[in-house]
């Protein structure tokens, strides 16, 4: 591991800086290995996160391996192997210990915590400036993924709500609502989950900005293909990714057909504003609720590119690529978990298409 220090202003010159080690980073960083480059001394992972396990270590503690949906395995090594046959055990504990293995197995180096707050173009090479010192690059893989930037939407008199608002990103436990009433807004996985606990302890209403839409059957493989082949078109067009259940629907499990049952899932229309006691909606009908809890998602977590001008005017970033990972305007910049390698699985391929490109691009 290079020793930095903020107090010197010389840059460590490296062939290729990756930002974050969740799934995407740890991925993009092993295939930088296979190709024949040296942790520490090629290229360099810097997490801002204190320790492995990426935006897993901050998950809710109700959030099991039998509640998540699959871990996938990051190249060559073995989830199950790692943490064991236990779905008992909190993802926020199993996840972590299996990304510190990981690193450590394939000696990757991570340098952390280390915020990187600006990247600036400086010719050929990229500077990089942290909090843990400056790095000059040939290319960089962004792999920040989303948890640093949760999205709420503004909506009118937001700021007079006397009650409890919070995001998924803040939750812990159902039983902090106890005597509450909570209403979720979101349309996704994650607001169907807390919906779900929540409800079985206290007074829930829900809220979505469009109908639900359930999805009957199995996600097989032709499912998931045609799903991030919508998210994939969307970025080379250079529009924003949109949300993953837009394109996938939300399953119709068991734990779900519960809901229903239990009239849990009496979705109601977006409200047009929050008062001091609740919300309302344009036709003068009012919720009074003690909790707003947003689970409205995430944003890519992609400031301190701003320097950069990757963006469109669309507000998306243009990628191209085998597996749309490369940045159109700055081909020596990929982005992975980001769009169609967003997900667990697609981050791994998508790790694996961005070394080989990047590298290829840098001779």
């Amino acid at each position: 591991m290079p020793e930095t220090d903020p107090n010197i202003r010389v840059a460590l010159k490296l062939d290729i800086v990756v930002i974050g080690a969740g799934q995407a980073g740890l991925s993009s960083a092993y295939h930088l290995a296979k190709q024949g480059l040296v942790a520490g001394k090629d290229f360099l992972v810097l997490d801002q996160a204190p320790k492995p396990g990426g935006a897993w270590q901050y998950r809710w503690p109700s959030l099991t391996l039998s509640t998540v949906n699959r871990v996938h395995d990051l190249p060559g090594m073995s989830f199950a192997d790692t943490a064991g046959g236990d779905d008992s055990v909190q993802a926020a504990v199993a996840v972590p210990h299996y990304f510190a293995a990981y690193e450590e197995h394939f000696d990757l180096r991570v340098l952390r915590p280390a915020t990187v707050n600006v990247v600036c173009d400086r010719g050929n090479r990229l500077r990089i400036e942290s909090d843990r010192g400056l790095f000059s690059a040939r290319g960089l893989i962004n792999a920040t993924g989303t948890w640093e930037k949760p999205f709420i939407p503004d909506y009118p008199g937001a700021a007079s709500f006397t009650g409890q608002q919070l995001h998924t990103r803040d939750y812990t436990t159902a039983d902090a609502f106890s005597g509450k009433h909570v209403l979720v807004v979101g349309g996704g996985i994650s607001a169907i989950q807390l919906l779900d606990e929540i409800s079985r302890v206290t007074r829930t209403s829900w809220v979505t900005r469009t109908p639900p839409r359930f999805r009957e059957g199995p996600f097989d493989a032709d499912a998931g293909h045609n799903a991030v082949a919508l998210v994939e078109a969307r970025v080379r067009q250079g529009l924003p990714p949109g949300s993953v259940v837009s394109v996938t629907g939300l399953p119709m499990t068991p734990a779900i057909e519960a809901m229903r049952q239990r009239g849990v899932l009496e979705r109601q229309p977006m409200f047009d504003a929050i008062t001091p006691t609740g919300v309302k909606w344009d036709d003068g009908r009012e919720l009074d609720v003690d909790v707003i809890l947003w689970c409205t998602g995430f944003r890519s977590a992609l400031d301190h590119l701003a320097p950069l001008q990757l963006r469109e005017p669309s507000g998306g970033i243009t990628m191209t690529g085998r597996l749309a990972t490369q940045v159109a305007r700055d081909p020596r910049i990929h982005l992975v978990g980001y769009g169609p390698s967003a997900s667990t699985i697609g981050a791994n391929r998508a790790g694996a298409a961005a070394a080989r490109e990047l590298l290829d691009y840098l001779g």
